[in-house]
């Protein structure tokens, strides 16, 4: 049986390019990068270069990225960071409700120690409006958090227009740019972005490594406290090879994003417009054009998303309910609910998210076998024998 991998969204193959690049830093290039001899010398060269070329990917300048081990880490790092750093400007903070839960907990860990947080509604779409975040910002307000397109649904956010907005207010802007770093064009300055938290893992890079951005002149603590690594913002010895890995997947998803968004576009609509007309009572989820290229969520009503994926899983494929981080989780997905679907709505939703590597012969074997998988399903619930 081939195996088809339809949860790009969750992480990424690491590219073969990416993996020959990152190999020397694990034998033969092994120096600390904060050593001043030769050895360390070399490995600090090549971590520079690698901040350059992630900094190339968002039109950053390379001091203003500090290597993460991820993105749950940037995301806790811009809200903790500025939090502490700007407690006698401000106590208040404004989230959306589609954030991922790298941003969501850590707001509610800092509210448990006194910061408020004001959370913003979404339309049917999971769009975030520009005039619902001015309006919650206020005197006290320090930072705005939105996500720029959202993990399970796809949908794009209007960053330019909220980033105005918070900036209007005196506020500073972050947004989570883990699902689009390396897969939309991204312009931190014609954006008006402070703070931008990016992931390597899912720009087929090496897992345990991302990037914060911080725009100069941003107030924000250290996250890590030790040495002075990362300009003093995170002590702690560089992943070298990660870091490599994470550059080297920058630089390619630079240069091919704009071929590889129209292929896989067009093999997600052809899933979409599949899948919908085979499958009666099924509903697309999220915006319908304004959303990543290659996310398709959809909600199938009367089947329960676990069982459908379990039987995907049995054909060998593989997809998703939603985010990865909470898939041990019972309760539904807090971004299908905030768009307005009931519960047991939610629970029946599956999302298919394509790469680089998805081809067409794939997309026609889910089409084949998906279909009937939901009308097997469909037979022993009772929900659908009991309705109307």
């Amino acid at each position: 049986m081939n195996r088809i991998y339809l949860d790009y969204a969750a992480t990424t193959p690491c590219d073969k390019r990416v993996a020959l690049a990152m190999a020397p830093y694990f034998t033969d290039k092994f120096g600390n990068p904060s050593s001043i001899h030769g050895f360390g010398q070399e490995t600090r060269g090549a971590v520079e270069k690698a901040r350059e070329q992630v900094a190339r990917l968002i039109n950053a300048k390379p001091k203003e990225i500090v290597f993460t081990s991820g993105g749950t880490e940037a995301d806790n790092h811009a809200l903790l960071g500025v939090a502490y750093a700007n407690e006698k400007k401000g106590d208040h903070l404004v989230v959306s409700a589609v954030e991922h839960h790298a941003v969501l907990e850590c707001a509610e860990f800092l509210k448990k120690r006194g910061l408020r947080v004001t959370t913003v509604p979404v339309d049917k779409y999971g769009l975030v409006d520009p005039v619902d975040v001015a309006k919650a910002i206020e005197e006290k307000t320090i930072l705005v958090s939105v996500m720029q397109a959202n993990n399970e649904i796809g949908t794009i956010q209007p960053i330019a227009e909220i980033a105005k907005a918070v900036k209007a207010k005196g506020a500073y802007f972050h947004t989570d740019a883990v699902q689009t770093a390396g897969h939309l064009p991204i312009d931190v300055e014609k954006l008006g972005i402070d703070l931008l938290s990016a992931s390597a893992h899912k720009l087929y890079g090496p897992k345990g490594v991302g990037c914060l951005y911080i725009r100069k002149g941003t107030r924000l603590t250290s996250f890590l406290h030790g040495g002075a690594q990362e300009g003093g913002k995170r002590g702690s010895t560089e992943n070298v090879p990660g870091i490599v890995g994470f550059g080297a997947a920058a630089e390619l998803a630079g240069g091919e994003m704009e071929t590889e968004n129209q292929r896989v576009a067009r093999l997600r609509d052809k899933l979409k417009e599949g899948l919908l007309a085979k499958i009666p009572e099924s509903q697309l989820n999220g915006h319908p054009t304004d959303r990543l290229p290659n996310n398709l969520n959809i909600t199938i009503k009367y089947v329960e998303g676990e069982s459908m994926l379990l039987s995907l899983d049995m054909e060998g494929i593989a997809a998703s309910t939603g985010s990865a981080c909470s898939s041990g989780s019972l309760e539904p997905s807090h971004v299908l609910l905030a768009i307005g679907l009931p519960h047991e709505l939610a629970h029946g939703s599956v999302r298919f998210s394509l790469g680089k590597y998805t081809t067409e012969a794939e997309i026609d074997r889910v089409l084949a076998v998906f279909p009937p998988i939901v009308e097997r399903l469909r037979q022993m619930s009772p929900l659908y024998n009991c309705k109307e």
